[in-house]
């Protein structure tokens, strides 16, 4: 069996239960349309090659085995237009279950770290950028990573610098409040109020103090320097994501660009599930 075909086996059945829709049929009867599960499966295929939508329809044509596991038959497949127009229906809510799932396949060990990268938004025409106002060229992406199985548990997508990252930290470890017993950052996550927050959640900050005062130097020595040092394990996820599901965007509008992310963050916990 192929990685792909691997690949195909694993998110299909994740997407069945994330979108409910696993009793219906793949292919539109009787003039409905695509089951929504399958549609998320294309994308994620999409993106697992690396494709255009158009590129992708025409792959997967040749490929029948991989198309009769997410449901559907050569002649079933959607036209790229209909392809591209399903990726606005797919709720942003959605693609963050479909992560937290994804990372389930990893067993994760609630010890977590964060950190931001950025992404670039793919090239565009000089007069799409004046007719659109496409300023911003590059895209903040904070991941939220369990240190020992380096899953991605969380992502938070922004098109502007706007607030502190600590107060971006404060927000995911709520979110994820349940799942973390310690959470590592470097020291640009240095916020008293984000280390109490960290506590009155349960969670234990092992974000090192900026040497302002003798007793930041004590408060550093309590830091379990083991469990602080995985923090670097953000950078190795953010590296490896990058160079095998590329370091820019496709999608032009912000709404789609953040679905994307978290749908590359999805194929790589599962690629990472099916390769160990």
């Amino acid at each position: 069996m192929t990685q792909i075909s691997r690949f195909t086996g694993e998110i299909v059945p994740i997407a069945q239960v994330v979108t409910g829709d696993g009793d219906e049929s793949a292919a539109p009867q009787g003039g409905g349309g695509f089951a929504d599960y399958a549609l998320v499966s294309l994308h994620c295929l999409r993106i697992y090659l690396d494709t255009s939508y158009r590129m992708t329809i025409d792959l997967l044509k040749e490929m029948p085995q991989i198309t009769g596991e997410t449901g559907l038959s050569k002649a079933d497949l959607p036209a790229p237009s209909t392809l591209c127009k399903a990726f606005d229906r797919i709720n942003m809510s959605v693609c963050r279950v479909l992560l937290r799932q994804s990372a389930q396949l990893h067993d994760p060990s609630k010890h977590g770290a964060i950190d931001a990268t950025f992404y670039e938004r793919s090239a565009a025409s000089r007069h799409y950028c004046q007719r659109t106002s496409y300023r911003v060229q590059k895209l903040k992406v904070t991941k939220l990573v369990d240190t020992e199985t380096q899953a991605v548990l969380d992502v938070h997508c922004s098109t502007t610098r706007d607030g502190s990252d600590a107060d971006l930290a404060e927000q995911i470890a709520r979110r994820n409040a349940g799942d973390l017993r310690s959470l590592a950052a470097d020291k640009g996550y240095d916020k008293q109020s984000l280390r109490e927050s960290l506590r009155d959640l349960g969670i234990r900050p092992l974000i090192k103090h900026r040497i302002f005062a003798p007793s930041d130097h004590a408060h550093n020595a309590r830091i379990d320097e083991q469990r602080y040092n995985q923090r670097s394990m953000t950078e190795t996820v953010n590296s490896a994501v990058k160079r095998s599901l590329g370091f820019a965007v496709r999608a032009r509008s912000w709404f789609r660009e953040f679905r994307e992310i978290a749908l590359m963050c999805v194929v790589y916990n599962i690629k990472r599930a099916v390769k160990q």
